[in-house]
């Protein structure tokens, strides 16, 4: 069976495939790419950032190259913040891309609407505009399959990104000013639609397993990029069938008339051959044509992929005058050179990048008197959190296989990353350091390691949680409650996700509120843990009669409903191995 198949790929150690990524691509096009900040993971252009000019920012998960970083030179993105595969950068990251492409006038960030994205995305801004850089960003939300025009805002980026990047690089490097470029890059945006057709999975370097399984005679219409499912899938039809399915879909929202101009793209997934790309375009043009529809501008191959899929997409972009002109305005990047430059055009920025204004080095803070009450000291506090890291690695591949059936594939392998990172952070504690400040480290780690849905919610979850008991030394029943709501609450206030939605928050709730109720019936911290454990599983189990409505796994409606979710899965185990921890601890 397809889940049994174990995948070839030619890496080293899968932990170090971005850096090497990363490496390889910066020592083949010195010309264009450099890489800033202490991150590695902001890849910068050469000459594309300088005083003046608005700083363009893109960025994604890695697995979909040559997006994002394939994108940044002269004319297009001034940097790209570089995730991990299938998984936003962090707001880490994504900073030090804005900080090297600022100007001085302001930064635009361009990524895929994508739940993961727009967290990240959004936090790094947030800590940009406090230390006074001008932010807009832009999610590109292309995908005519992935929810209906009347919900078009909750679409995801595909392959569109290609032309909104294409638009807004070009409006910068023209000197228009940030709100100006917001606006074209909307405008492309607009005028963009795209989907696409999956005929096998892909694989992550991590697992090495297929993401998803799909019959050797079956293709799903309207898969995404990650392996989320489509809207149909149905027997693999010829090349014109499928081709015309996907410009009937595209074709019934742009609103196109004989005379109308378009700039088209047929993406290869990552396995499809150039000749099956080339047949596909062939038919595009074939309908096109019909139309009485001119083709201003065409590209065939791979812009974004996804690992080794084996699909495409097609995308139209809709013209006029000023979107025409950005198009064809010249940019020379590793993935896309269009037109030349002359050589006396370019002046490269010459000061250094702007350095964050905040020190990330906590202030000293004046000693407290603290409550002593409880069982938890730090000490075991941490023996808790290093054991919670322990069980995440051991369950890594049920949790990502639980993923690979609703989303993308990727749930284990992040939370590991993000679980490693915050065991290395615990060996650096202090023996006189606080829950609190353990639980400040816990979330730096987990944010900077991991971006994605998981970095953002589960940061601000260690966030609120230390802050709730930071009057505490050690933790009691009530503390131990304090800390699980506060979690909980954090989760709730950055995802927006509520009960019932198939999220982690469904194994969330019922936890804290068992572990509420244990708490005011006088239990200990052991008692309130068990009962949270509890409370977590029945949670987990019953969000498999859910139906999605959140994420990814969202665009499947019913087709979600009969699978557990793999956050509320992660949740339940991190509760069981905090009490386990706890107990093997008072034992």
């Amino acid at each position: 069976m397809n889940q049994e198949v174990k995948t070839k790929k030619l890496i080293n150690a899968p932990e170090n495939i971005i850096s090497e990524m990363i490496e390889g691509m910066v020592g083949a096009h010195p010309d264009m790419l450099r890489v800033e900040g202490e991150t590695g993971r902001a890849v910068v252009a050469v000459d594309g950032p300088r005083d003046g000019k608005v700083g363009i920012v893109v960025g994604g998960g890695s697995g979909h190259e040559p997006a994002f970083a394939g994108y940044v030179g002269r004319g297009l993105a001034d940097a790209a913040a570089v995730g991990n595969v299938f998984a936003s950068p962090s707001p880490a990251h994504i900073a030090e891309a804005a900080r090297a492409a600022d100007g001085g006038v302001g930064v635009l960030m361009l990524y895929g609407n994508y739940t993961g994205d727009v967290l990240n995305f959004t936090m790094a801004a947030e800590e940009l505009e406090q230390a006074g850089i001008a932010v807009r960003h832009v999610a590109v939300a292309d995908d005519v399959a992935s929810a209906p025009v009347e919900r078009k805002s909750e679409r995801r980026g595909i392959a569109g990104d290609f032309f909104v990047f294409k638009v807004a690089g070009a409006a910068a490097d023209l000197g228009e000013p940030l709100a100006r470029v917001e606006a074209l890059a909307l405008a492309a945006n607009e005028a963009t639609r795209s989907i696409g057709v999956a005929l096998s999975p892909c694989s992550l370097p991590q697992t090495g397993k297929p993401n998803f399984t799909i019959g050797d005679e079956d293709m799903e219409i309207g898969m995404g990029l990650h392996g989320e499912p489509g809207i149909r899938r149905q027997k693999l039809a010829p090349a014109d069938a499928v081709t015309d399915e996907l410009m009937d879909a595209i074709l019934a929202e742009l609103d196109l008339t004989a005379g109308s101009r378009v700039a088209v793209l047929v993406n290869g997934l990552g396995a499809t051959s150039q000749i099956e790309l080339y047949v596909i375009f062939r038919r595009v043009r074939q309908r096109l044509d019909a139309l009485g529809i001119d083709i201003h501008a065409s590209w065939v191959g791979e812009y974004a992929t996804s690992l080794e899929m084996a699909g495409a997409s097609v995308t139209l972009m809709k013209l006029d005058d000023t979107l025409q002109a950005l198009l064809d305005h010249p940019c020379r990047t590793p993935a896309l050179v269009v037109g030349a430059f002359e050589k006396t055009d370019i002046a490269a920025r010459s000061r250094k990048a702007v350095k964050a204004a905040e020190s990330t080095a906590a202030a000293p803070e004046k000693p407290r008197e603290l409550l002593t009450e409880g069982d938890v000291t730090p000490a075991i506090f941490r023996a808790m959190m290093h054991a919670v890291g322990e069980e995440i690695i051991a369950e890594k591949n049920w949790l990502s296989e639980l993923d690979g059936v609703i989303g993308d594939g990727d749930h284990g392998v992040t939370m590991e990353i993000g679980w490693r990172a915050v065991q290395h952070a615990l060996e650096d504690t202090q023996e006189d350091e606080t829950i609190e400040g353990i639980c400040k480290r816990m979330a730096k780690a987990f944010l900077d390691a991991v971006g994605a849905s998981s970095g953002p919610l589960y940061a601000t979850a260690f966030l609120r949680a230390g802050t709730a008991v930071s009057h505490r030394l050690n933790l009691d029943g009530a503390g131990m409650a304090e800390w699980l709501g506060a979690a909980c609450q954090g989760i709730r206030d950055r995802g927006r996700a509520e009960p019932g939605d198939k999220t982690m928050i469904d194994a969330w709730v019922p936890a804290v509120e068992a572990a509420q109720e244990s708490a005011r019936g006088g239990g200990s911290a052991i008692d309130v843990l068990l009962a949270a454990r509890d409370g977590g599983e029945a949670g987990m189990k019953a969000t498999a009669a859910l139906e999605s409505r959140r994420g990814r796994s969202a665009k499947l409606g019913a087709r979600s409903v009969g699978h557990i979710d793999p956050g509320a899965a992660s949740t339940y185990v991190t509760l069981r191995a905090m009490a386990a921890a706890l107990q093997k601890a008072l034992a």
